[in-house]
């Protein structure tokens, strides 16, 4: 039985959630604007939380903007795919 997108994508954040593997901090932003664009889309507005620098705030939603021309399934997708390429290499 082919299992279906959410539930890849579930086991993808699943997978991503408990790795100890050490990623650069530019795979880490196509990471995080792939699971922003599948879960919000082009809803960008978010408030500064306290303590957060925000250059690296500024490098994260320019990562999510980049993906604004992926649909949601598309960015699920890119998402699985990130995470069958970097965390799990013998797929």
């Amino acid at each position: 039985m082919k299992k279906d997108l959410n539930t890849k994508f579930d086991e993808a954040l699943k997978t991503a959630n408990e790795t100890d593997i050490k990623l650069p901090p530019d795979i880490m932003l196509h990471f995080y604007a792939h699971f922003k664009q599948a879960t919000r889309g082009n809803k960008y507005r978010r408030k500064l939380e306290e303590g957060e620098e925000p250059l690296r705030n500024a490098f994260k939603q320019h990562a999510w903007y980049q993906l604004n021309h992926l649909t949601e399934e598309e960015a699920k997708k890119g998402y699985i795919k990130l995470v069958n390429k970097y965390l799990k290499p013998n797929k």
